[in-house]
């Protein structure tokens, strides 16, 4: 027997009660006066102190110099929200040698609507350092709120001179055995041969034929062609031509040359020398001065070599130093193009120092192009 689905019936009073209780529901949600909730209990205004993580000191320069723009950068600001933030001071003070900012951020926390709870700014300050300060201060620092360092300058007096001159290079540098070799005077380049290492390397010969004469000669000798470089752990294969004697005729095309891998001579040894040469740019310069900037063009023998060299000369009053290789003289290592100092690793200064003065000096000329001082 089949049954025909009932239908439920809620009374109408019963669906009249569920629906007025949903509304009340929803109504209770939208009273007048609703909104965000206040930052801070009652409206109340509460001042301090937020902080920072991290500053940078920075002249854009490689010295910075006592008359040059100071940019002091603080980043990582904690201050509550971006409407609490009211200023920042750069409060400073001085540490013997040394001024020190200790910069503070002032907060102000009230009722106002800010949609970022926690904001980090980066702020920066543009300043000159020359002002009032006192010509034993020789660094710059800057601290946070829990008397870290974050960074430091030093704090130069003087001037930047830049020069362009040329270094004319003989061919004497090229050949070990005229080492050690300078250029005259100041700036000056020394060649150094600093070691010898004996070496071994195994060769034999490999028969070759030319598929096509060019020339007739009426008397042929034999002729090696040895490889430009050698490998110690390999048997370098040395093929044996002919030739013509006289130099004015030709016996075969290089391309019509053609090896036979099956003949070959016993193995034979080739005694060799590696020479270990190191150059340097050498110049006097003032006392605690230092080069600021250098460059160069490539080491020509026979040719001109251009410098490009800013030199930091500091005044007379000026209390810090260098960096630099000796205190009135500088080297540069110019295959490495870095500045030598004393290390256990590299050459001792005081060594190299002698080398220079008592090197030969070499034929070469010095040409100044242009000199220009800030």
């Amino acid at each position: 027997m089949n049954r025909k689905p009932v239908a439920l019936k809620f009374p109408a009073c019963l669906l009249f009660l569920l629906v007025s209780s949903i509304l009340a529901l929803f109504s209770s949600c939208a009273q007048d006066g609703d909104g965000p909730l206040d930052v801070m209990p009652n409206g109340k205004s509460v001042s301090g102190e937020g902080f920072f993580l991290g500053a940078t000191l920075d002249s854009g320069k490689t010295v910075h110099l006592i008359s040059d723009t100071l940019y002091i950068t603080l980043s990582q600001i904690w201050s509550f929200s971006n409407c609490s933030l009211t200023s920042i001071d750069l409060n400073y003070s001085f540490e013997d040698s040394v001024l020190v900012f200790s910069p503070k951020v002032n907060i102000k926390v009230n009722t106002d609507d800010c949609p970022s709870p926690m904001y980090r700014p980066d702020s920066t300050f543009k300043m000159l350092t020359g002002r009032g300060i006192s010509p034993n201060i020789t660094n710059i620092i800057i601290k946070n709120h829990l008397d870290s360092l974050l960074d430091s300058i030093k704090l130069r007096r003087g001037t930047i001179e830049r020069d362009t001159f040329k270094i004319f290079v003989d061919s004497a540098f090229a050949k070990p055995s005229e080492l050690p070799l300078r250029t005259k005077k100041s700036p000056s380049i020394v060649r150094v041969l600093d070691s010898l290492t004996p070496q071994k390397f195994y060769w034999r010969t490999l028969r070759a034929n030319c598929t096509m004469r060019v020339d007739i000669c009426n008397d042929v000798v034999a002729d090696t062609v040895y490889p430009t470089s050698w490998r110690e752990s390999d048997t370098a294969l040395v093929p044996v031509r002919y030739a013509c004697a006289s130099e004015d005729s030709t016996y075969c095309l290089n391309s019509k040359w053609e090896y036979d891998s099956t003949s070959l001579g016993k193995v034979k040894e080739r005694l060799d020398t590696v020479w270990h040469m190191s150059t340097y740019y050498v110049e006097d310069i003032p006392s605690c001065a230092m080069v600021n900037k250098f460059s160069h063009t490539a080491l020509l023998y026979k040719g001109d070599m251009t410098f490009i060299r800013e030199l930091f000369v500091p005044d007379e009053n000026e209390r810090s130093c260098g960096p630099s290789t000796k205190k009135d003289w500088v080297a540069f290592d110019l295959t490495t193009d870095s500045l030598v100092v004393e290390s256990e690793e590299g050459p001792s200064i005081d060594s190299l120092y002698k080398v220079w003065k008592s090197a030969t000096v070499a034929r070469d000329t010095l040409e100044a192009e242009s000199t220009e001082s800030k």
